[in-house]
């Protein structure tokens, strides 16, 4: 297949890219910047993209968009928070739309955010959608697609839970202080993280593209965990002490509040029911001790 990708150089996209070329697919990059080979250039603030740059693709993966926890949640950040997601993809959509011979298929970005902060819930893809600014801006993200699916394209939104790589995201913030014994529980650690590794996103991802199914598919593994359980699992995998909590305040200040509660103190119990009984995906790494044995090589 012939395949663009945004958000290429992304946690997720960086590890896809040569997955999908070591699988014999042609990868063509949407890229902001000075374009290489094959790259197609856009701007998704200056809602611009080449004429005809999706002529003759396969697939298009949409993973494009500023990072929820780069920056403080500004009125002005969490605009373009927003503006990068919707932008990008009607720009995507209408690229596609206006394509000769173009994308039948269309993974779309979203999250897990969507569901909000639900407590014990269990939570699959028939759940309503949350309250609050991430399941808000996660529903405005969905429904950019609406013109790729009216031009035909078969739309898959992945609902990604919390990445796990030693190479960026979440677990290589964490890991420096757990190794050093100062790892602990977050705010009592009662709530739920549904997680995955890099291997079953990228994996996931391109059973997808082939795969006969439309609409939401939770990109989380089969057990999630509560942060408490995370945290001892991982303290286990490394051989270190994970005895030292860590209190509400110290987030706040670094992050803000509504930041840290959002990603930290609140979270979601998700299941991929999607994935796995419509699409008949296999996790690698079902559970969390054999995912971060594996991607940290214990």
């Amino acid at each position: 297949m012939r395949v663009a990708i945004t958000g290429s150089t992304g946690l997720i996209g960086s590890a896809l890219k040569p997955h999908l070329e070591s699988l014999g697919h042609e990868v063509i990059r949407i890229v902001r910047g000075t374009p290489t080979g094959t790259d197609i250039v856009w701007s998704p603030a200056e809602c611009r993209i080449e004429t005809h740059a999706l002529d003759d693709i396969d697939a298009v993966i949409h993973l494009a968009g500023a990072g929820i926890g780069d920056k403080r949640w500004t009125d002005d950040y969490k605009r373009e928070l927003s503006e990068s997601r919707t932008k990008g993809t009607t720009l995507i959509c209408e690229a596609i739309a206006a394509a000769t011979d173009g994308p039948t298929v269309l993974l779309s970005g979203s999250a897990i955010g969507i569901y909000g902060a639900r407590g014990d819930e269990e939570l699959d893809e028939m759940s309503a959608p949350g309250d609050g600014f991430l399941a808000d801006l996660c529903v405005q993200w969905e429904q950019a697609t609406a013109m790729a699916e009216a031009a035909g394209a078969r739309v898959v939104h992945l609902r990604t839970g919390i990445v796990l790589s030693a190479q960026g995201g979440a677990l290589k913030k964490q890991l420096p202080l757990f190794k050093f014994g100062l790892g602990g529980k977050m705010a009592g650690g009662a709530q739920w993280q549904s997680w995955i590794s890099i291997d079953d996103e990228v994996a996931a991802i391109t059973h997808l593209l082939t795969a006969d199914t439309a609409g939401a598919v939770n990109l989380t593994a089969p057990n999630p965990v509560t942060n408490a359980q995370f945290t001892d699992t991982l303290g286990e995998v490394l051989h270190r002490p994970t005895f030292m909590p860590i209190p509400k305040f110290g987030p706040k200040l670094l992050l803000g509040s509504e930041l840290a509660d959002n990603l930290l103190f609140s979270g979601q119990k998700v299941l991929p029911r999607a994935l796995e009984a419509d699409t008949g995906f296999t996790f690698q790494h079902p559970d969390l001790g054999s995912a971060l044995r594996a991607l940290l090589g214990r």
